[in-house]
């Protein structure tokens, strides 16, 4: 665990892990599920090392956790997401710019899905950013304002980021001329996480072949966008 700095001044508390040669790695901030700042998360953040990224997960609920899907719920509707976006995001990837990281991505899942849409129109320091399966209410999305490549991948069968609203997304970002790629999955919310299934939430399911695939496109992606 390591404390930086926000814009505002303020610290926050960060896992972070360096891959085997951390000389000029490029970075990638991850943003948590609703759960917090969980194990699956850190794996997530570990994967990206052993790739050769420089990986920061900020601890945006300050050191809680939930196990419970109504203790998810009630820290996720705590947390102020423009802040979160603004301040604690936009610090993560200023403090991975500062300490050696030329180009930095965003990366983030469900509740850090939409943070990572917010990420892209709040953090002009980012270079890229992946969406898994999250967006925030679109009316805050500003599409004007996203200037670097966006991938997301979505799941078709989403109880709680409807598919119809992905599509409008797309529209608004097309409108914008925003570039991105959108990627559909025969999945269900949560899909990339293999604890999935246990949490005992019938509108979660673990799928290995949509996530292998999934992570395969993300690997192109930060390539393609954090190399020299």
């Amino acid at each position: 665990m390591i404390s930086f700095k926000r814009p505002d001044g303020n610290s926050v508390e960060a896992y972070l892990i360096e891959p085997a040669n951390p000389t000029n790695a490029p970075g990638v901030v991850v943003i948590q599920e609703w759960w917090g700042l969980d194990d699956e998360i850190k794996n997530v953040a570990n994967r990206l090392a052993k790739a050769g990224y420089r990986a920061l997960v900020p601890d945006l609920y300050r050191g809680k956790l939930a196990l419970e899907a109504n203790e998810a719920e009630h820290l996720m509707n705590d947390l102020n997401f423009g802040d979160a976006a603004s301040q604690d995001i936009r610090g993560a990837v200023q403090y991975l710019k500062a300490t050696g990281s030329a180009k930095v991505a965003v990366t983030g899942f469900c509740m850090g899905g939409a943070l990572t849409v917010l990420s892209a129109g709040l953090v002009p320091e980012c270079d890229g950013t992946v969406v898994w399966y999250g967006y925030p209410p679109l009316e805050y999305v500003d599409a004007a304002a996203i200037k670097k490549p966006m991938l997301a991948h979505w799941a078709l069968h989403d109880d709680f980021f409807s598919i119809a609203c992905v599509d409008q997304l797309e529209e608004k970002l097309k409108a914008a001329g925003v570039s991105y790629d959108f990627e559909r999955y025969d999945a269900k919310h949560a899909f990339a996480n293999p604890k999935s299934d246990a949490r005992g939430l019938p509108p979660l399911q673990y799928n290995p072949a949509a996530a292998d695939l999934a992570w395969e496109r993300t690997m192109i992606f930060l390539k393609t966008q954090l190399t020299l």
